[in-house]
């Protein structure tokens, strides 16, 4: 490899890595946010939250590479035309060819890591997540009651104002809703219990009340002793979801659904492909122009490309667009914009070219 193909190399996958750190860090926020907000609200102990965000940002992290991509070509590029360093290197004899080989060796080796983890990685992580989601609501539900603090068990919820030395709870609040109808339990004591049948609280010397909110007919009830039986949701990870299936099983139906999931796993490493034809055009820059003049048109090239994938994707899904098209038709609009994008320069110095000779006199 010649010398200046080693620095474009070098100063592409150095914008490449740093934009898509960036953007990996600005989704794993959000990703932490969201997972935060279910364990509060579904009551999963902090062990499994940490593994639920790693799974989460796992499967986010092949929409980061083309994107990354075509802004990291484009900064590295721009910076290069800002500098005139592609003027000296052009005006030294350096063609597109050269320039396109330090592309692609980074442009491929990339697609080949977006392939790996759309047709392999993702699939399985997502399949672990609800897993562990499984896990953590499970693990939630049986864990032990404190007190000065509400539990809820679906359609029960459950608060103790102490714990006595044998581990009982005294000064307990149970409330079950069942329809229209809510029974309200206070007792001075009670028992949790955990059993291979299930969950159960005994209550002792207490009061309920039976009634719905707004009549006038209630009922109240003392009692010396009540054992109130509930069991926790299922809490098995759901099946059927297509981002958990594997590739092969994608590529052995006709499902639409199925064909739309499969058509977005290829579409990924063919959007890098694309985009890194995309940013040489793109990087180019004319004399005095800022470095970062044309970063407004990547950013509006990748909402164009993901609003027409996503587009393609639900038509498939709805059996709007044959499956034979897929989303090939997004692809090649997109590789016919780069080809076109390419080969403005020589088709504007060939109008110029031609207009000159036009004018000039015989």
């Amino acid at each position: 490899m010649r010398i200046l193909q080693r620095y474009l190399l070098k100063e592409m996958t150095l914008d490449f890595v740093g934009v898509t750190v960036v953007a990996a860090a600005v989704m794993l926020v959000n990703t932490i946010g969201e997972v935060l907000a279910r364990a509060a609200e579904l009551q999963y102990q902090k062990t499994f939250v940490l593994e639920l965000i790693g799974l989460s940002a796992a499967q986010n992290v092949a929409l980061l590479l083309p994107v990354g991509m075509l802004l990291g070509l484009v900064l590295a590029f721009g910076r290069l035309y800002h500098d005139s360093e592609m003027a000296a290197a052009q005006a030294a004899g350096v063609g597109l060819g050269r320039v396109f080989t330090a592309v692609w060796l980074l442009v491929i080796p990339v697609a080949v890591l977006g392939v790996w983890l759309n047709f392999y990685l993702g699939p399985r992580a997502a399949v672990a997540e609800e897993n562990l989601r499984a896990k953590a609501l499970r693990a939630g539900i049986l864990a032990p009651l404190e007190p000065g603090r509400f539990r809820s068990f679906g359609h029960i919820v459950v608060y103790a104002r102490s714990t006595e030395p044998n581990g009982d709870l005294s000064d307990v609040f149970v409330e079950r809703t069942e329809g229209q109808s809510i029974d309200t339990t206070l007792a001075r004591r009670a028992h949790y219990a955990i059993t291979a049948q299930g969950e159960t609280i005994t209550l002792y010397d207490g009061e309920r009340v039976e009634g719905a909110p707004g009549s006038n007919h209630y009922r109240i009830m003392r009692f010396q002793r009540q054992i109130i039986p509930f069991n926790a949701p299922n809490t098995g990870a759901a099946r059927g979801r297509v981002d958990e299936m594997s590739t092969a099983q994608l590529f052995g139906s006709r499902d639409p659904r199925l064909q739309a999931e499969l058509q977005w796993r290829i579409g990924l490493p063919i959007m890098t492909l694309i985009f890194g034809a995309l940013a040489v055009p793109l990087g180019r820059l004319r004399p005095r122009q800022g470095r970062y003049a044309h970063i407004w048109l990547a950013i509006l090239a990748f909402a164009l490309y993901a609003v027409l994938a996503q587009a393609g994707r639900s038509w498939i899904e709805h059996g709007n667009t044959p499956m034979a098209l897929g989303l090939w038709w997004v692809h090649a609009i997109f590789l016919c914009v780069a080809i076109g994008a390419l080969l403005q320069p020589r088709v504007a110095r060939a109008w110029r070219a031609r207009a000159w000779r036009a004018r000039r006199p015989r």
